[in-house]
Order: C-alpha cells, then structure tokens, then sequence
C-alpha cells in the first residue's frame, strides 16, 4: 500500500512540475484481475519542448499517437515519458499497469493521485463500498473523482443465479463430455493392447461367439446381457431378463461354461454367472 501512494504521489509531483501541459484529462478502466489501463489525454500549449509524463513502475504497452492514431515520438526514462508533440494539437498515452491497485480480503481499492478530476471505471458487477473523497459524478461503475490523492474501493458480487446455473450447467455437461471422451480413449487403448499380438488384432471370442451360428438363440442374448451388465451378474438376472425357466437356464449356463466362455461362481443363497476373458 505504502508503494502504492508513493508511485500515485511522484505521479502528481511530476505533472505539477511539467509547464507545458494546457488541458489534460485522465482515465483509468480498471479490470477484475486488478490491472488498469490508464488513458491520458493532453493537449500541449508549446510544441517546441517536450512533455514530461510519468507511468508507474511495471507500465506495459505503451503507446503514444495523436488524435488520428499516429505514433508520436517518445522516450521511457527514469519513469517518465519523454514525449516530443511536434505538431499534434492531442496526444494521447495509453498504458496497463498493476501498481494503482490493492486487494484485502474481498476488497479492491484503486489508488490514485492527479492535479485534475480523473474518471475511474470499475469493472461490470462491482459495488463501492468506500471513497476517500465525494465523488464529482456517479454513472453506474464509472466514478469522477476530484483532484488529490484519492482511493476507490469497491467488491464484485457473483453473477446472477440464472447466468450461475447456466454457468454450472455448462461446466457439469463440459466434465461429462470430458469423461466420456477419456472413457472413450482409454477403452480403445485397452481393446488394442489387449488384441494386439505380434502386430495382429486378435477377435474378442466372447463377441465372435455372439456372431456366430454355433450358439443357440438364448445363449446368444445371455452372452449380450453380461457384456452390457459389466461380464457379471446372477442366474436368477438373466433369467428373468430372458424369460426361461430355471432348468433351461441351468443347462444353457453349463453348455457356456463348457465351450470356456462364462464361469460359474456358486454363492450360498445364489450362482452367479461371470464372461471369461
């Protein structure tokens, strides 16, 4: 904090010092992240010596030009800007910086000290909770605050509950998308490790079982449904979801357990039914 008014008040020191600015305006468009872009307009009253402007400490992208756009001719020293006008009725200087601002808890407060009225604009959803000063205009987030060392703090409340419920929606269905991709992969990856042998894709036997005419009908679906349950569940399952009576079920679990394609795992209450890989 202490830098921060001490950047703020060799600023003002040095445009109370220049003799050559006539009219000056200032603007800074703060960001959620805390950084400023600070906008100085200033028109020069001599042309024929050069305008002393200073920048904070870490200013980036700096640019100078005149009312049209042109660059103007300017030098960065000892944290100032040396700016030669020449013929340009306005000069404008634009700049990003970290320095004009503090954070405390929830709190942001920019800082900031000039011999004019600056206008500070605070970024969308911000709520001003203290002023060093009273304001000369408030327009929503933009403050007109008179000349002097002055400060502006301020919170960001959350964005609406609808555009959060859409916000949460979109990243719940971006995870989801995200899972079945890996999924996706991940299974690809293993089917290929898994049929690879000496460069050759080896047929998954439980699906080429499946597609052929060797196997009965409700052998087939039996085979269908432990794929699509995970390779495991119980007799009593399948059989319900076949539709077949126990003494069918028992034998067709045999014949299945006999060609090597499932294994029959006897519980207490109940068998179970598992694909062999």
């Amino acid at each position: 904090m202490r830098r921060l008014r001490c950047t703020a008040l060799v600023f003002a020191l040095l445009l109370l010092a220049s003799p050559v600015l006539a009219q000056e305006t200032v603007k800074l468009f703060v960001y959620e992240d805390g950084y400023v872009k600070v906008e100085i307009s200033i028109v020069p009253n001599n042309y024929t010596e050069p305008l002393i402007v200073p920048v904070t400490e870490h200013a980036q992208d700096i640019i100078v030009e005149d009312s049209r756009g042109n660059p103007i001719d300017f030098q960065e020293t000892n944290g100032s800007l040396l700016i030669y006008p020449g013929n340009a009725e306005l000069v404008r200087i634009s700049y990003y910086t970290p320095d004009l601002t503090s954070k405390r808890g929830i709190v942001w407060t920019v800082n900031f000290s000039s011999e004019v009225p600056f206008e500070v604009l605070l970024p969308d959803g911000a709520v001003i909770v203290d002023l060093s000063d009273i304001p000369l205009r408030i327009n929503g987030t933009s403050i007109t605050m008179p000349p002097g060392n002055q400060s502006v703090s301020y919170i960001i409340e959350n964005p609406p509950t609808g555009q959060n419920q859409k916000s949460g929606a979109l990243e719940v269905l971006l995870a989801f998308g995200g899972a079945v991709l890996i999924g996706g992969v991940f299974f690809i990856w293993w089917r290929k490790r898994a049929g690879n042998d000496g460069g050759e894709t080896k047929a998954d036997p439980i699906e080429e079982a499946i597609e052929s005419d060797e196997l009965r009908e409700e052998e087939r679906l039996a085979l269908k449904y432990l794929l699509e349950h995970g390779g495991r569940a119980s007799q009593a399952e399948i059989r319900d979801a076949l539709g077949i009576p126990k003494t069918t079920a028992w034998r067709m679990f045999k014949r299945l357990e006999e060609r090597g394609l499932v294994k029959i795992i006897r519980g207490r209450k109940e068998n179970w039914v598992e694909l062999k890989r």
